[in-house]
């Protein structure tokens, strides 16, 4: 009974709190309820009490420890076994090549060629040194059917003077050179049909002409410095029939910074002058003489970005004509990227280029030695040069590169056979054996390919090609240039001692065209032929400072014409040795 009294009260209170929570709210009133209680009562049974007691321990039975004590006997082990040193793995270096300051090569061959160099370089300080090399090649000829005198010499001397210092480095130099060649090469229908009379007419003719270069030049490159570079030459050039041309050229580089862009600018300064006893047409008595004065500046600079290169740039150039009072402007573009479609895989560049260049005796005469010493001269203008192309490599030791180009060339320097007039000149030159040079403007659609693998350190191998397709003015073709060239190279080392070479290329068909005046005949366009040609050499190293060599050339044996009837010599060999020494 008492816990049900108790149970009822809890209940009472709980409607109470109920009740008054709900009282505490404005304005509502307090109704009645009626609770019944349909749980029965049901007791509990309250928690006992645990008991707390702490047990007793009895130690009787525990024992205290004994103290142990104990000796290690040592006794030595007898062992054959000896562990082996270690020994650290070395990686073999290839036997670094002594290189020579100094150098004799002399070489022998048939047509009773000479091939003779000298070169020798001594250090006359920490930074300064003198240099000097000498060069000889010369052919006693004996071309087949040819009539006259194919000899030829080329003789050089040059000496020089430099020094390698921290902010520049500079040099200047001083040559000579002599070179002597015949015009050997007449036409087919050159002379008289009678024997007696063409003979006495060959043996009249004297072919020997030479020609001479004097040049003093030097070159600076700066490293803390707005200029850059620095490249001067003064060149007086001749010839056995009073011909003769000065040259000056003074070209510096200089870099400047304008808002954190480098801004590079090269000056051009290129005067040559010159003049010719004779005349090839006329009366053959009149003088010619030019002087030209070409002044240029070109500024660029180069913005990197990402896998983009990309040069912007122009040129200015003012050429004065000094003998015919004529000036010109010329302005050209200079435009240049690349930009990385596959890394070094693959590389796209393109650009568009033009410039004008300084023609003269000298530069004629090492492309084209039987020239007539009666030239008409005058500087030539690329205006314009687009290309586009692919290069990058096939793998990590094969490379390539491919292009097209368009060029718009005005006053193209071109070699043409001179025309027949015995009766009119009478020199030695004037029997359609002799070269001129005519200015055309030409365009020209170019195709270029190019190969190059390195298989191994031991073999290399090369490969490239031109396309061109000419378009002219005012002629029917674009003289002696040939439409297609190919080109291919392959170097071996066998062994140590042992290496070879081989050199193959191929020139396209070349049009040139010559009339003999002396009949009145009109103008014949000649095809001059293809050739192709095979040049090996082989070598091997006695030692360090001595090795043998043997060269073959125009293997073949083809007599091509390079040139409108000059046929070049035949199967040659040549061996000999160079020595490398150290004073």
């Amino acid at each position: 009974m008492k816990l049900n009294c108790r149970h009822k009260i809890i209940i009472l209170l709980v409607l109470f709190a109920a009740q008054f929570s709900i009282a505490q709210k404005k304005n509502e009133s307090i109704g009645t309820e009626t609770v019944n209680v349909v749980k029965p009562y049901s007791p509990t049974i309250s928690d006992a009490f645990k008991v707390k007691e702490t047990p007793s321990l009895d130690d009787s039975g525990n024992q205290p420890k004994e103290v142990i004590k104990y000796s290690i006997l040592s006794v030595p082990v007898a062992s054959t076994f000896t562990p082996s040193k270690g020994k650290a793995e070395g990686v073999e270096k290839a036997k670094k090549e002594r290189l020579f300051n100094n150098y004799a090569t002399l070489g022998l061959g048939n047509y009773s060629t000479l091939n003779a160099e000298l070169f020798v370089n001594q250090d006359l300080g920490n930074n300064d040194y003198v240099a000097g090399m000498f060069r000889h090649h010369s052919s006693q000829g004996g071309i087949k059917d040819v009539e006259l005198n194919d000899e030829f010499y080329d003789t050089a001397i040059n000496v020089g003077y430099g020094q390698n210092n921290r902010d520049v480095t500079w040099g200047v130099d001083l040559g000579y050179q002599n070179q002597i060649y015949n015009w050997y090469g007449l036409p087919s229908d050159f002379g008289s049909t009678i024997p007696d009379q063409r003979y006495d007419l060959v043996n009249s003719i004297n072919p020997d002409h030479s020609y001479n270069n004097i040049s003093l030049g030097g070159n600076a490159e700066f490293n803390e410095s707005i200029f850059s570079k620095l490249s001067a030459r003064f060149t007086h050039f001749s010839d056995s029939y009073s011909s003769s041309e000065n040259r000056f050229y003074v070209k510096p580089t200089f870099t400047v910074d304008v808002m954190d862009q480098a801004i590079k600018t090269n000056v051009i300064v290129d005067h040559v002058s010159g003049s010719f006893k004779n005349n090839y047409f006329q009366d053959n008595t009149e003088a010619l003489k030019y002087s030209f004065t070409n002044v240029g500046i070109e500024p660029s600079f180069v913005v990197n970005e990402n896998d983009w290169t990309l040069e912007l740039g122009a040129g200015v150039f003012y050429s004065a004509d000094s003998e015919n009072s004529g000036n010109k402007f010329y302005f050209y573009p200079k435009v240049n990227a690349s930009y990385k479609l596959v890394g070094d895989l693959m590389i796209f560049y393109t650009g568009v280029n033009g410039g004008l260049n300084q023609n003269s005796y000298a530069d004629f005469v090492t492309e084209n030695p039987f020239l007539s010493p009666t030239l008409n001269m005058r500087p030539s203008s690329t205006q314009y040069n687009v290309f586009a192309g692919l290069k990058g490599k096939l793998a990590n030791n094969v490379s390539y590169n491919l292009t097209g180009s368009y060029l718009n060339e005005k006053d193209k320097a071109l070699f043409k056979a001179n025309d027949y007039t015995e009766v009119i000149t009478n020199e030695d030159y004037a029997f359609g054996n002799s070269f001129g040079v005519v200015y055309e403007d030409i365009r020209t659609l170019r195709f270029y390919a190019e190969l190059k693998a390195d298989f191994s350190q031991n073999v290399t191998f090369g490969i490239n090609g031109t396309f061109n397709s000419y378009n002219t003015d005012n002629v029917i073709e674009a003289w002696n240039l040939p439409t297609m060239k190919l080109s291919s190279t392959l170097d071996v080392n066998i062994t140590k001692q042992w290496y070879a070479g081989l050199n193959v290329f191929y020139v396209g068909e070349r049009k040139d065209m010559q009339s003999n005046l002396n009949l009145m005949a009109d103008p014949e366009v000649i095809t001059l032929k293809s050739y192709f040609d095979a040049n090996a050499h082989l070598g091997y190293k006695f030692s360090e400072r001595l090795t043998f060599f043997l060269k073959a050339n125009n293997i073949g044996n083809q007599a091509y014409q390079k040139w409108l009837n000059y046929p070049v010599q035949g199967f040659q060999i040549l061996g000999g040795a160079n020595y490398k020494f150290d004073f």
